[in-house]
């Protein structure tokens, strides 16, 4: 995600490199360059000179400390604005109904019933809230089986109404559905629209003002663009939504729908949508957005992810294995589990800082993990215990068994051997940068 723009940002920040200080000369080809990066990721050319008018203004209004180089200053400058031009602070949503009503607007293709069915799991996995999804799309073929399949999936109700084609009477009985069976977030998912559709747009107005929804999400496919910024604008005259979803943000975007629509529409961005997963949804923060796009990597979201699978019970007894040298293949394997929920391989290592460049060419592939899964699967229960028994002839059962190479065994064996010794480091408390020496380096 937003990859060629951070690239460029870089190297717009280098023209500053040997300068002793900025001044409106040696900081305006600077500008220049990243007014054009901005402008190259999509973003609104009113907004891009804006921005850069706003950092101009900063730089020349302060004093560089002696210790801070003017290429650090800039970084710093551009971060905090970047920051402000997304929104500033991170906007929650309005749950405080009984049930609390969520309605969905977008246009069609851009991810809605996908998308609720991504806040119904993360509400009931996170918040231990009782969603209620709703089928209000009538018109789309399939869109009634769609959500029930995301529901299936998820194991949160979906409320429909075969062969009704008022979504207004559809969403007033699902809430009334709700309230009887306990259900105390309604997500009413609806048709698809264009904003020049005056039909359709009358339609979900009178759904907004029958059912008062205390949070009206505006999903867009953030692969559109500028188009995106526009249709925002649209929806927001028409329906005066409380925030914006960004889907697709995993894709082969440039980023100008989450730079630019805040300004346009003055109205937060709340969630992003990061892949096909249900899991794949991150409540939206400018200022880690803005790590993220300068290359910072962003630590507080990497340890929230972590966190969302840590079980300190089952953290406790791995730290008693690790001090009596007990680690095995079993632990292993629920290790990389634990691993593989976090979402997004090369998503994940990129919240470190420094990694998302070091990892720019390097492909992760989803499946990363299954040959390690297999080759442990292919292993009897004794010897994932005991790894010490794995011998030359049973190392080649297990090859034979998993479908792989010797080697790719081999290879396992000793990425367990190093792993063992690291973390065995952590829970004895060692010196962090001995630990960080002995891990291997990713492939190019």
């Amino acid at each position: 995600m937003f990859e060629n723009l951070s690239d460029k940002l870089e190297r717009s920040f280098k023209l500053l490199k040997g300068q002793g200080k900025i001044t409106e000369i040696n900081i305006a080809e600077t500008l220049k360059d990243i007014r054009k990066a901005l402008l190259d990721a999509d973003v609104n050319f009113k907004i891009a000179k804006t921005f850069t008018d706003t950092v101009k203004e900063k730089a020349l209004g302060m004093d560089v400390l002696n210790a801070v180089k003017p290429g650090q200053m800039m970084v710093k400058l551009v971060h905090d604005e970047l920051a402000q031009l997304m929104g500033g602070k991170f906007t929650d949503m309005n749950l405080k109904g009984s049930p609390a009503i969520i309605l969905m607007s977008g246009l069609q293709g851009s991810g809605k019933t996908t998308f609720s069915g991504k806040l119904a799991n993360m509400l009931k996995s996170k918040k231990g809230r009782h969603p209620l999804l709703v089928a209000g799309d009538v018109y789309r073929p399939a869109a009634i089986e769609q959500l029930k399949v995301v529901g299936g999936q998820i194991n949160v109700p979906v409320y429909t109404e075969e062969g009704v084609m008022d979504p207004v009477q559809i969403a007033r009985n699902a809430i009334k559905h709700a309230k009887s069976n306990g259900n105390d977030i309604v997500i009413i998912d609806t048709a698809g629209r264009l904003a020049i559709d005056e039909q359709m747009m009358k339609e979900i107005a009178a759904i907004k003002k029958e059912v008062q929804p205390h949070e009206i999400l505006f999903v867009v496919d953030s692969m559109t663009g500028q188009d995106a910024v526009n249709t925002a604008k649209e929806f927001n005259d028409r329906l005066d939504f409380d925030g914006v979803v960004l889907t697709k943000l995993d894709g082969d975007t440039r980023g100008g729908a989450a730079l630019s629509i805040r300004s346009v529409v003055d109205k937060p961005i709340k969630f992003v949508g990061t892949g096909e997963k249900m899991e794949a949804i991150e409540v939206f923060h400018p200022d880690r957005m803005a790590d993220r796009i300068l290359g910072m990597g962003d630590i507080v979201s990497l340890v929230e992810k972590a966190q969302e699978q840590f079980d300190e019970a089952e953290a406790k007894k791995l730290q008693q294995k690790l001090a009596k040298d007990q680690f095995n293949f079993n632990d292993f394997l629920k290790q990389i589990q634990q691993i593989k929920k976090m979402g997004n391989l090369k998503d994940v290592a990129s919240m470190i800082p420094g990694m998302g460049k070091a990892l720019k060419n390097v492909d992760f592939d989803d499946d990363a993990f299954k040959h390690i899964e297999a080759i442990i699967h292919s292993m009897t229960p004794a010897e994932r215990e005991n790894p010490s028994l794995l011998n030359g002839t049973r190392r080649k059962r297990i090859a034979d068994g998993s479908g792989t190479q010797i080697q790719e065994v081999n290879r396992l064996l000793k990425q367990f051997t190093e792993t063992s010794k690291m973390m065995k480091m952590v829970a004895q408390g060692k010196n962090l940068n001995r630990m960080m020496s002995g891990m291997p380096r990713p492939k190019r």
